[in-house]
C-alpha cells in the first residue's frame, strides 16, 4: 500500500475578484489553502491515499476547514483540534507587469501553537510508505518547527520516504531563529527535495554557478548533494517571469547520477499560479512511486502546467488530464 502523509498548516485564503487591488475592494472570495494540504489534495486527486496533519480550531471556521479537506479526499483522522483561530492569508493577484501579493495573518493560529506530544506519530506512520513537509512549517513558530522535527526523526526511524519543498517565505521565519539555524538539521533527513536558487541561498549559503540554465541546477543539485549526504533525488523547477499572467515553466531532476530534463511548456494565460509548486511536489511524489524518474518528472511538470489554469491553491485535473498533456494535446480543444 502506497500512502503519504503531510504536516503543515491549512489557511484560509481572502483574494479579491478580477484583478483587483487590496485598496479596490469591498468584498473577498474565500477559499482554503496552503502548501502541504495543496500537495495531499494532489495525491488524492490522482488516487493515492493521503492524510494531512494539522490543528485546526473548534470553531465552525475550523469545521469548514476540515469539510474542505474531506471534500478532496484526503483522510483527516489525525488532524488535532485546539487552539484559537485558522491561520489566513490575502491574496492580490497580479496581471501584466503588476506582480501578486501576499499577506499573512497566521500568528498564534491553531497551527502556530501546536506542541510535540500532541500527535502520536508512530500511529499516524503506520501504514505510511511518504512523508511530505515544506519549509513554510519550520518558518511559522518555534512550536511548529519543533513538531516538524519531531515527526521527520519518526518517519526516518520507521524508514520512511521523506521529502521537502525547500519553500522559503521571507514574510515568515519572525519568531527570532533564522532559516539556517533550523533547516539544516531537518533537511539531513530527507530522501527527495524540491530546491530553488534563492531558497538555497537563503537558509544555507549556496550560491551555484554557471553559465547556462542547466549548468546553474546541476551545479545546485551537486552542491546540497555534497552537503546532504542522505539526498538521492533532487528536482528544480524553472519558471521564466514574461509578465504576470505569461510564464514558461520547466523542471529538471538528479538522482546522483543521471540529470532529468523535462519539456518546457509556455503558459500563455496564468488563471492561478498560487500552488504551482505544490502542484509539482503532490504529482512527482505520485510519480516517484509510479514510474520510472523521467516519466515521473514529465507527469510532474504537465501536472503543474496545468494548475496554472486553476483557480484557487488546489489543483483539480486527474491523472488521464496530466497524461493527456504530456502526450502533447496543447490545444485546449474542447472534449465532447
Amino acid at each position: 500500500m502506497k500512502k503519504a502523509i503531510t504536516l503543515g498548516e491549512i489557511l484560509l485564503r481572502f483574494s479579491p475578484k478580477n484583478y483587483l487591488k487590496f485598496t479596490q475592494v469591498n468584498e473577498f472570495n474565500a477559499d482554503y489553502g496552503g502548501s502541504e494540504f495543496n500537495v495531499a489534495s494532489s495525491l488524492a486527486n490522482f488516487g493515492m491515499e493521503t492524510e494531512f496533519i494539522t490543528r485546526l480550531p473548534d470553531n465552525d471556521i475550523g469545521k469548514s476547514a476540515l469539510i474542505q479537506m474531506r471534500k478532496h479526499n484526503v483522510c483527516t483522522n489525525h488532524v488535532v483540534i485546539g487552539g484559537d483561530r485558522l491561520g489566513i492569508y490575502f491574496l492580490e493577484n497580479g496581471a501584466s507587469f503588476r506582480g501578486s501579493k501576499v499577506i499573512y495573518d497566521r500568528e498564534n493560529s491553531s497551527f502556530a501553537t501546536i506542541k510535540k506530544g500532541m500527535i502520536d506519530w508512530e500511529l499516524v506512520f503506520k501504514e505510511a510508505n511518504w512523508f511530505h513537509w515544506s519549509g513554510i512549517t519550520p518558518g511559522i513558530s518555534q512550536d511548529a518547527a519543533d513538531v516538524c522535527l519531531e515527526a521527520i526523526k519518526v518517519a526516518s526511524r520507521l524508514g520512511i520516504t521523506i521529502s521537502t519543498d525547500f519553500n522559503y517565505r521571507a514574510n515568515l521565519w519572525n519568531y527570532g531563529k533564522s532559516p539556517s539555524e533550523v533547516m539544516e538539521e531537518m533537511i539531513s533527513y530527507c530522501d527527495v527535495i524540491l530546491a530553488g536558487d534563492y531558497a538555497s541561498k537563503e537558509y544555507f549559503d549556496i550560491t551555484p554557478t554557471g553559465a547556462t540554465e542547466k549548468e546553474l541546477q546541476l551545479s545546485l543539485c551537486n552542491m546540497l548533494m555534497d552537503r546532504f549526504p542522505k539526498v538521492k533525488k533532487i528536482a528544480v523547477t524553472n519558471r521564466g517571469n514574461i509578465n504576470a499572467l505569461h510564464n514558461t515553466w520547466s523542471a529538471v531532476l538528479h538522482d546522483r547520477v543521471n540529470l532529468y530534463e523535462s519539456l518546457t511548456y509556455d503558459i500563455t494565460f496564468i488563471v492561478d499560479r498560487i500552488g504551482g509548486g505544490d502542484s509539482f511536489m503532490g504529482a512527482l511524489i505520485y510519480g516517484l512511486n509510479h514510474y520510472d524518474d523521467q516519466k515521473a518528472l514529465n507527469f510532474a511538470v504537465a501536472a503543474s502546467c496545468l494548475k496554472h489554469t486553476i483557480y484557487g491553491d488546489a489543483n483539480l485535473v486527474s491523472k488521464e488530464e496530466v497524461e493527456h498533456l504530456m502526450n502533447g494535446n496543447l490545444s485546449g480543444r474542447v472534449s465532447r
